[in-house]
């Protein structure tokens, strides 16, 4: 993979992406992968990622371990993982506390995201009735995935292993939330209260699955957008407009249950219209907007091509 020349600065940028990336993935209902993708690094990742191969693994044996670094594109993941994974650390504690306390202004926040991330990504897209059928086929698929019912899983090393895969395979894909798979196979808040204790015995399997998860998904996707780039991004697009059914931030609680830990947990929801006199909701709305600003703005400063941005914009002379 041919190497980017970058400063210093340019490498802050890419770890602000991670930053991104990580608040995203935290989130269940939100995807990395869409904020990576908006912020024009989307493809450099899956290249970098996929360096990881048997040539990385002859290098090594051979104990060419300087021409291995070089064979990655180690500053531009090391920037990326510092951005995301100190991200997904810090906000861990402020994550769980809103998701209890305050979910409601939380998700109205990443549902003004993932509303501008479909305006910008929609912009890669020559749509004609093909394209059309194939992000309805998205967002159906996505709809279906969102509204499964939490499982009751265990906590095991197994079960977090082929979890990890799962979700980090999510997490690339725009559109799809990992977060959100964890939370469907039981295992969100047991991984996210590991990472608060820094339970290193029990991220070890995850973080294996994450691993093998992402190098071979990662082939897949690369393969997919060199091939048949248009109908993939029009999946994904698909797919997040089909995810904005569950980050909807008015629902209600149509059924629970207590699961094994003592938990009560939503298995049967419904979304409601708000309440437009409430307080609660203009300040909601404020929170949507803000965030679909941020990502308007951010898209246009990487593709200058931004439909919102080019519509605010005053006409020049």
């Amino acid at each position: 993979m041919k190497k980017q020349e970058r400063t210093l600065s340019d490498y802050a940028g890419i770890a602000g992406v991670g930053v991104a990336m990580g608040a995203a993935d935290v989130v269940p209902g939100v995807s990395g992968g869409t904020m990576a993708f908006i912020l024009g690094i989307y493809d450099e990742l899956l290249e970098s990622i996929k360096s990881f191969n048997v040539e990385l693994v002859k290098l090594l044996l051979k104990g060419r371990f300087r021409d291995a670094i070089e064979h990655v594109n180690w500053r531009f993941l090391v920037a990326l993982g510092c951005g995301l994974g100190g991200t997904i650390v810090s906000l861990a504690h402020v994550i769980t506390w809103l998701l209890d306390h305050h979910p409601v202004l939380l998700f109205s926040f990443f549902f003004g995201l993932v509303l501008a991330s479909i305006v910008s990504v929609s912009t890669h897209v020559h749509w004609n009735p093909a394209m059309f059928a194939t992000c309805a086929l998205g967002a159906w698929g996505a709809y279906q995935i969102v509204r499964l019912v939490p499982m009751d899983m265990p906590n095991d090393p197994f079960t977090l292993f082929w979890s990890g895969a799962i979700a980090i395979m999510a997490m690339i894909l725009p559109g799809i939330s990992g977060s959100f798979l964890l939370f469907i196979l039981g295992q969100y808040r047991f991984v996210l209260e590991a990472v608060k204790r820094f339970d290193v015995l029990t991220l070890i399997p995850f973080v294996l699955g994450i691993a093998i998860g992402i190098m071979a998904f990662s082939r897949v996707l690369t393969w997919l957008l060199h091939h048949y780039r248009r109908v993939t991004i029009t999946l994904l697009v698909g797919f997040m407009i089909g995810s904005l059914w569950k980050i909807w931030p008015f629902r209600v609680v149509l059924e629970s249950a207590t699961n094994p830990k003592g938990e009560v947990v939503p298995i049967r929801e419904a979304v409601i219209w708000p309440d437009v006199a409430s307080g609660q909701f203009w300040f909601a709305l404020l929170l949507c907007v803000f965030g679909f600003v941020i990502i308007t703005v951010l898209d246009n400063l990487q593709s200058k091509a931004n439909p919102i941005q080019k519509i605010v914009e005053e006409p020049k002379d």
